[in-house]
């Protein structure tokens, strides 16, 4: 078992320095903020994550796993210390590469035995080079350090799970001592390792979370068509998923991706292949898709109403997505700046991510309306005059359709998620409006038509 120091305590780093606790080795978590490290030490998780919480109470009481901003103690001794701060996205779609400088700069002058360090955190391609480069630049001890590439793929909402039984673990090495070294400290994981050198490890990220990014666009842009030419996308999707060369998963039609990776690597791609003179067209695309995506539902409903102002409005879901309390590019951040500004009394749900977008919109007046947040759906869409669904929480999921009929003044849901069907909705008396079907509304209004047509023939 090997000494692991890990530098942020995020989604990256803290998942990995728990998992890293759970198989056996001893792993010290480095964070600058002292009320984040005694909450930590507490058993309290910082993020909302499905069984993180409960590993590191356990690992902690077991004595494998400590948190500290003391770096220099974290650092000088570790066999190999993993990095995992925030590459957040720059005005210009780069990535902010200014933690990882930062971190790499204290370890050159902390470490005091021969170590490897590995980025985990996504970077553009070449940036492990600039990073190994950087520490030998400021090293103080005599010793050798080598930088390794060990990408990410854990989903949020899942990331214990995906980092404990991954489909594969990718590593990016320059020499055999730093490749076997991180082959032996991923071995007890028992898990498929994939090794390629650094810049190769770097473009397996991007690639993939990019491909996922362009599987979703396009899935949402055939959604769109569908509703033009009276197809229904989840049929389409469904028989789409037989196909093992395509395959099932990420054919979900919605208002877009959001979250930490998604959006930012699609951008830092992009951006850095206009560095080098080439252009990517078929992630531009993506990135467009996606924009467009994310207020198609506040598009339908400005067609189908005069004004929002004055009417109670039911949010429901506020995260990017289920299972997590990050909002990053979520399409709530989006959608309801556009309904304050319209003067629309929100009455807003999420069972995790209230508390996060409250530091946003503090409850109360903003603009031209209002927004409030309650503890159940049911409060949300008690005399409602309009419904729009964000993310599909359980708790949303759960909700019959005769309980919009019963609930809301006005049963109007639009559904950015697809969670009910298009029949079920009409036959409860809601007039419901999703991603890339007919709408219940119109489809009640032909099925009127045609019982008018029958009564005349007749």
């Amino acid at each position: 078992m090997y000494k692991i120091a890990v530098a942020g305590t995020g989604y990256v780093g803290l998942v990995a320095g728990v998992c890293f606790a759970e198989v056996g080795h001893q792993v010290t978590c480095v964070d600058i903020d002292e009320n984040k490290v005694n909450l930590m030490k507490s058993g309290v998780s910082p993020i909302y994550e499905t069984g993180l919480e409960e590993l590191m109470q356990k690992n902690y009481a077991a004595g494998r796993i400590d948190y500290t901003t003391d770096f220099k103690s974290a650092y000088k001794d570790a066999d190999a210390i993993f990095i995992g701060v925030g590459t957040p996205e720059q005005q210009d779609g780069s990535a902010n590469l200014s933690y990882i400088a930062t971190v790499a700069r204290q370890i050159a002058e902390s470490v005091e035995k021969d170590c490897l360090v590995v980025v985990k955190s996504t970077v553009p391609i070449g940036t492990n080079d600039k990073v190994d480069q950087f520490i030998q630049d400021f090293l103080v001890n005599d010793v050798k350090i080598e930088v390794a590439s060990n990408p990410e793929f854990l989903a949020q909402g899942s990331a214990v799970h995906d980092t404990l039984y991954a489909e594969r673990i990718i590593i990016g090495t320059e020499s055999k001592w730093a490749e076997e070294l991180l082959m032996n400290i991923y071995e007890p994981f028992n898990l498929p390792i994939v090794s390629v050198n650094r810049r190769s490890a770097e473009m397996i990220k991007y690639a993939s979370n990019d491909f996922l990014a362009l599987k979703i666009s396009y899935m949402n842009d055939i959604a769109n068509l569908c509703e033009l030419v009276d197809a229904d996308i989840q049929d389409v999707a469904k028989g789409m998923s037989y196909n093992q060369r395509i395959g099932s998963k990420f054919l979900n039609a919605g208002i877009g991706y959001g979250g930490s990776c998604f959006p930012k690597d699609t951008k830092a791609l992009e951006y850095l292949a206009k560095q080098n003179g080439y252009e990517l067209k078929t992630i531009k695309a993506a990135i467009d898709v996606n924009e467009n995506q994310k207020t198609m539902l506040y598009k339908k409903a400005s067609k189908r109403l005069i004004t929002f102002n004055g009417l109670k409005v039911a949010v429901l879901g506020l995260t990017f997505k289920p299972g997590t309390d990050d909002l990053r590019e979520a399409a709530s951040l989006v959608n309801v700046p556009m309904l304050l500004e319209q003067g629309a009394d929100i009455y807003a749900f999420d069972p995790v991510g209230s508390d996060n977008f409250a530091k946003v919109y503090p409850e109360g007046k903003h603009g031209n309306g209002n927004i409030r947040y309650v503890d159940t759906v049911e409060k949300a869409l008690d005399g409602a005059n309009v419904c729009f669904i964000f993310t599909e929480w359980g708790e949303v999921k759960a909700v019959t359709p005769e309980k919009y009929k019963e609930l809301m003044w006005t049963p109007l849901v639009y559904d950015g998620r697809n969670i009910y069907g298009v029949d079920e909705m009409l036959q409860a008396g809601v007039e419901y409006h999703s991603i890339g079907r007919a709408s219940a509304y119109r489809v009640g209004k032909e099925e009127s038509s045609n019982i008018e047509l029958q009564s005349i023939k007749s």
